[in-house]
């Protein structure tokens, strides 16, 4: 009877040990996150700081770029125009509308804003690399090796969709809303801070979904995602692209859709191949376990 309780005992000192471990190491990690977000926040204060002490060129060159008629989108867009012959109204020359600050702190806040905004565009490469830094202990060497492009390939395709959001969405969609009118009673007078939330959130949005294959190689890493299934969802797929570029890009022609749907296209096939590749080597893997 005594031998029972004293086993008993054990059994409880040894199941209280290791809950004791593993609440200690949920803890530990917990540290390491808070310090590799600690050091991600530095980062970003940091060029924000620096975005904040060179404001004038990153809002006459940056902010302002798609308002000016002399922007690198409008003279292609001119040149192609040209070239091609299509209609005039494919050479942008002039952009109807003034831009108006309606609150005392408006032009302080919107500093503040954009240069944040500045600064967490510059610094996300550096967050990613300490997301990758705080995911990388707990991963097999296989999983390392695989996956040790992550920072580089996550950067490469935010830079990416940040550019075509900004030369390409941000340019088509201030232009057709700036000159849309209902009735030339009306004048648009567009507060600043509704042109900086149209600027980033066409600019930074689209940069989030370039990021879509590196969403398929995790879901198909996890086993959710299979290029079967999205090769047998690829008719929706479409309707949904088309969906997509016709809300960012509110413009009646059908050429500036498919403009903004081509590389949408593009990402979901390569996401395809990413899927089948990860496939092919979870089974290869399984063949050789065998």
């Amino acid at each position: 009877m005594s031998n029972n309780r004293g086993k008993k005992l054990l059994d409880s000192i040894k199941e209280k040990g290791q809950n004791l471990e593993a609440e200690m190491s949920f803890f530990d990690h917990l540290e390491v996150l808070r310090w590799h977000l600690i050091r991600s926040c530095i980062a970003i204060v940091v060029f924000t700081s620096l975005a904040f002490g060179y404001y004038d060129f990153i809002f006459d060159k940056v902010i302002m770029g798609p308002k000016s008629p002399g922007f690198w989108t409008y003279r292609m867009m001119c040149q192609i125009a040209d070239r091609f012959h299509l209609s005039a109204d494919y050479c942008i020359k002039e952009i109807k509308f003034n831009i108006i600050n309606t609150e005392m702190a408006g032009q302080f806040t919107l500093q503040l804003n954009s240069s944040l905004l500045a600064g967490v565009v510059l610094g996300f490469p550096y967050l990613l690399y300490e997301i990758w830094r705080f995911i990388k202990p707990g991963l097999t060497d296989k999983e390392r090796t695989s996956a040790s492009g992550f920072v580089f390939y996550a950067t490469f395709l935010f830079i990416l969709g940040i550019l075509f959001g900004y030369y390409i969405i941000a340019p088509l969609s201030i232009t057709f809303l700036a000159n849309y009118t209902v009735s030339n009673i009306i004048q648009n007078q567009i507060t600043i801070d509704s042109y900086l939330s149209s600027v980033a959130t066409l600019t930074l949005g689209t940069g989030v979904v370039f990021e879509l294959p590196i969403l398929i190689f995790i879901l198909s890493k996890i086993g959710i995602m299979t290029p079967r299934f999205m090769r047998a969802s690829r008719r929706y797929s479409t309707v949904i692209i088309l969906i997509i570029a016709a809300v960012i890009t509110p413009t009646p022609d059908i050429l500036t859709m498919l403009t903004v749907s081509f590389p949408l296209f593009i990402l979901y096939e390569v996401s395809i191949m990413i899927s089948a590749r990860v496939e092919k080597r979870r089974e290869k893997a399984l063949m050789s376990r065998d």
